[in-house]
């Protein structure tokens, strides 16, 4: 199946969502991994991938490398391989090898191409969609970064079957953030079919992704609809932060976030009871962490104002409305996020 993202320019692209086949460049490439994907996989990609130079840039595996200091290994590879402006990075891993090598093909001699090879749920999903590249720093999550849309997707779900059981059900909160957010209908096909099934994650990688597709093609810079892709991570990464990026995966932290933003859709009215607990059931299905323990609630309100989606000194909240639907609103009192907060 392929999928195209639309953006009425030169940045318009096809994701392509089968068995990987033959790709070949007549370019230089660098390859961008971790020692995790590697031992699985790169053999496989071997075979499947030529250039006219083909080279590997390994990084150390981890949210918490998602730093300047390994963006710099990057590029060094890529100039140690004498790329130029015509070479091509491959991103070949999860959301973070994929924001990474897209930030760094965005900033390398002033931008080059690359293409993303998404080998984890969360990543096949979401993160190898749309174009966002980041890192991370004592500040918050991917606030130093740029919009830069790779050349093609390749999603192989074959990559999933050594994925540990954490790292999938961090893809699946994704999943449900899209159906939440964007496809009742989804949603309840979800709650009736079981994912650890092949035919069933290929059915609902499709569905994500012809979702974000969408959304992107209609606002590629995050302008208004995108913004509700971020549902469940307003919370999601003031969590990530405060815990170091060790404690839980980005999509563990997603699915906790999910959870506070439901219940602040409730209180304000936006939600029923009896729809938040169904999410919080599939969220559970796939062991995915519902709760989080807030030591200082003052210190966590004040983290949302280092999102990316906060202006004027206000703070910007994606809130499901009810099942399918959702609000994306900077009109929410203090008062009614730290009431939901002390509940956490």
């Amino acid at each position: 199946m392929t999928v195209k993202i639309d953006l009425n320019n030169e940045n318009s692209y096809e994701i392509y969502i089968e068995k990987l086949k033959k790709i070949s460049f007549d370019r230089k490439v660098v390859v961008v991994t971790n020692p995790t994907i590697a031992s699985f996989h790169l053999e496989y990609l071997k075979e499947n991938l030529s250039a006219q130079e083909l080279s590997f840039c390994t990084i150390p595996d981890g949210e918490e490398y998602k730093n300047m200091q390994t963006l710099e290994q990057i590029l060094e590879s890529c100039f140690l391989a004498k790329l130029d402006r015509k070479s091509l990075l491959v991103a070949f891993g999860g959301g973070v090898i994929g924001d990474m090598t897209g930030f760094a093909a965005s900033i390398y001699q002033r931008g080059i191409d690359f293409i993303q090879i998404p080998t984890t749920l969360l990543s096949q999903v979401d993160a190898s969609v749309g174009g966002k590249t980041g890192i991370n720093n004592r500040f918050g999550k991917n606030l130093i970064g740029s919009f830069h849309q790779p050349k093609a997707v390749y999603i192989d779900s074959s990559f999933l079957k050594t994925l540990p059981k954490r790292e999938f059900g961090a893809g699946v909160a994704e999943i449900i953030k899209m159906a939440v957010c964007f496809n009742k209908d989804f949603f309840m096909w979800l709650e009736n079919n079981d994912l650890n099934y092949e035919k069933n994650i290929d059915i609902a990688i499709q569905k994500s992704v012809q979702t974000k597709a969408y959304v992107v093609s209609v606002d590629e810079k995050e302008q208004g609809l995108r913004a509700a892709l971020n549902y469940g991570h307003t919370f999601g990464h003031v969590i990530e932060n405060l815990t170091n990026y060790k404690t839980y995966l980005h999509g563990e932290a997603v699915g906790i976030g999910m959870c506070m933003a439901n219940a602040l859709a409730v209180k304000l009215g936006f939600m029923s009871e009896d729809d938040e607990k169904r999410v919080e059931k599939l969220l559970k299905k796939y062991e995915i962490p519902i709760t989080y323990k807030i030591k200082d609630i003052e210190d966590f309100y004040e983290h949302f104002f280092l999102d990316k989606k906060s202006s004027n000194s206000k703070i910007k909240f994606i809130l499901p409305v009810g099942i399918g639907d959702c609000k994306i609103t900077d009109e929410i009192k203090r008062d009614d996020v730290i009431e939901i907060l002390k509940g956490f």
